[in-house]
């Protein structure tokens, strides 16, 4: 049985910790980090089977055999590249950090170098494995729309930057369009869909992006269409956000669960 250790014990984390604790996800929590210790406490309230610790991601390094990030991007800058030195598995969830090149180079060759895996689940969309398929031919273009109501972008960097006031927003509006290397960097908790569809396609640099905040919705809605030799792919998603967090579409947090389910599962369906 393999062990995991949790970064971050916000509504993603909290989640995978359910599920490996009702015995979904057959592995054993070593132990859990999150920079409020009260989230960390309440976390472990949560859990009636097994005696996980609170602990440093240092720790988890040593001692893990997988270490599930889902805290930050700040968090992946600073653990994936320990962690995959050290030969253990990661499963990232603040996908943007890779948007780095640099960065994403070295992380993926001390994993190719040590024996460890980088998983990255779908995250809050689908069309992953369409998309993987694809890039195995020719892809001429991607775009992502994303569609979130005005608590879904709140605190952005972007929004203070360009100072863009969502307060008296009244009809839905188109904030930003670009690439997805600006739309991660500007809304880092908001579109790490982009990322994980930049890494799946052709990339942060070639990866169309729009923003629209839209204060007539509830839903995270976020539209991918494809076009390449395989022919044209449209698919729109229209997620729940989470009870606890508005950034974060409850999607995401099954996403991470379905995932540990697939490491875990003797058995591989799909791309």
């Amino acid at each position: 049985m393999i062990k995991i250790g949790i970064i971050g014990c916000g509504f993603i984390g909290t989640q995978i910790c359910s599920a490996i604790d009702s015995g979904a996800v057959p592995a054993e929590i070593f132990g859990i980090f999150d920079f409020s210790e009260a989230k960390a406490d309440d976390v472990l309230k949560l859990l009636k089977n097994g005696q996980p610790k609170k602990c440093t991601p240092e720790e988890m390094i040593e001692s893990c055999d997988l270490i599930v990030e889902c805290a930050s991007q700040d968090a992946v800058l600073k653990y994936a590249l320990p962690a995959a030195e050290n030969g253990v598995d990661l499963m990232i969830l603040s996908v943007g950090a890779f948007q780095n090149p640099d960065f994403y180079q070295k992380v993926k060759g001390a994993a190719a170098s040590n024996g460890s895996k980088i998983y990255i689940p779908s995250g809050a969309i689908a069309g992953t494995d369409g998309l993987k398929a694809a890039a195995a031919a020719g892809i001429f273009s991607v775009s992502v729309t994303t569609r979130k109501p005005l608590s879904g972008l709140l605190g952005s960097p972007y929004l203070a930057e360009n100072k863009i006031d969502l307060s008296d927003l009244k009809e839905p509006t188109l904030i930003f369009e670009g690439t997805a290397a600006a739309a991660v960097a500007g809304f880092p908790k908001n579109v790490n869909v982009c990322a994980t569809i930049s890494l799946c396609g052709i990339g942060f640099e070639k990866t169309e992006v729009r923003i629209i905040a839209d204060p007539t919705i509830s839903k995270n809605i976020h539209e991918l269409e494809v076009y390449g030799d395989f022919g044209h792919m449209k698919m729109t998603i229209e997620n729940s956000p989470s009870p606890k967090n508005p950034k974060t579409s409850y999607l995401a947090a099954l996403s991470a669960v379905s995932t540990l389910k697939k490491i875990t599962d003797p058995i591989q369906i799909g791309v």
